[in-house]
C-alpha cells in the first residue's frame, strides 16, 4: 500500500466532514474568542496520539502474535463496519453526555479524530508497511493535515454545504471505504489460502 492510499484511508476513517456538526456543537459552549485556540490544541493532541500508535502499534501486534493474514482480514472487517456506520448511522449520540465548558482531549481529540477506528487501522497499516514506517508517517501527516484544514474551516463548510450536503459526502466516503475493506478482506483470504495449499 502506498502513501497516498494509506493517507486517504486514514482521512476517510477520521471522517472530518461527518464530524463538523459534532465539533460545532461541542465548541458552542466555548467562548468565541477561545474556539480557534481550543480547536488547534485538540488537533495537535490528536496528532500526537496518532504518532504514538504509529510507533507503538507494531509492538502491540507482535506481543499478541498476530499473523499478516489475520491482520488484513481483521482490518478489512473493522473497516467494513466503520463504512457501514457511515452509510447507515444509528442515530445515537456517539459521544454520550459531554461535560460543560472547554473540552480537553475528550471528546474532540479522542475519540472524534484519534478514535479507536483510526488507531486500530493505524496499527494494522504499520504492521503491513513494516519496512516503510516513514511512508506511513507521511500518510498520517497528510491525513491529519487534511482533517485539520476541514475542521478549522468547519463554520464556513457548514454554511456552504448544510447538513444534507455533509451527510451526502459522508455516505460517499462510506462507499469508498467499503470498497477498500472488501479488497483488504480478499487479499487476506487469498494470502491465507495460498499459504495453506
Amino acid at each position: 500500500m502506498d502513501v497516498l492510499t494509506a493517507a486517504i484511508m486514514l482521512f476517510l476513517i477520521m471522517d472530518p466532514l461527518g464530524n463538523i456538526p459534532v465539533f460545532l456543537s461541542v465548541l458552542g459552549n466555548v467562548p468565541e474568542v477561545r474556539r480557534g485556540h481550543v480547536l488547534r490544541r485538540e488537533l495537535v493532541i490528536a496528532f500526537l496520539v496518532l504518532l504514538l500508535f504509529l510507533f507503538v502499534g507494531p509492538y502491540i501486534l507482535k506481543f499478541l502474535n498476530l499473523s499478516q493474514e489475520a491482520i488484513r482480514i481483521g482490518g478489512g472487517l473493522v473497516l467494513f463496519l466503520i463504512a457501514l456506520r457511515m452509510i447507515f448511522p444509528s442515530g445515537e449520540n456517539v459521544m454520550g453526555k459531554t461535560p460543560e465548558g472547554e473540552p480537553l482531549v475528550v471528546p474532540l481529540a479522542i475519540p472524534m479524530i484519534a478514535g479507536p477506528s483510526s488507531l486500530a487501522m493505524l496499527m494494522l497499516l504499520r504492521n503491513n508497511m513494516e519496512a516503510k514506517w516513514i511512508d506511513l508517517f507521511l500518510a498520517v501527516t497528510l491525513a491529519w493535515l487534511a482533517t485539520a484544514s476541514i475542521l478549522l474551516l468547519s463554520n464556513h463548510l457548514f454554511r456552504l454545504l448544510g447538513t444534507r450536503g455533509l451527510i451526502a459526502i459522508e455516505r460517499l466516503m462510506g462507499m469508498v471505504l467499503i470498497i477498500i475493506s472488501v479488497q483488504m478482506l480478499l487479499d487476506g483470504i487469498a494470502r491465507y489460502l495460498q499459504l495453506q495449499s
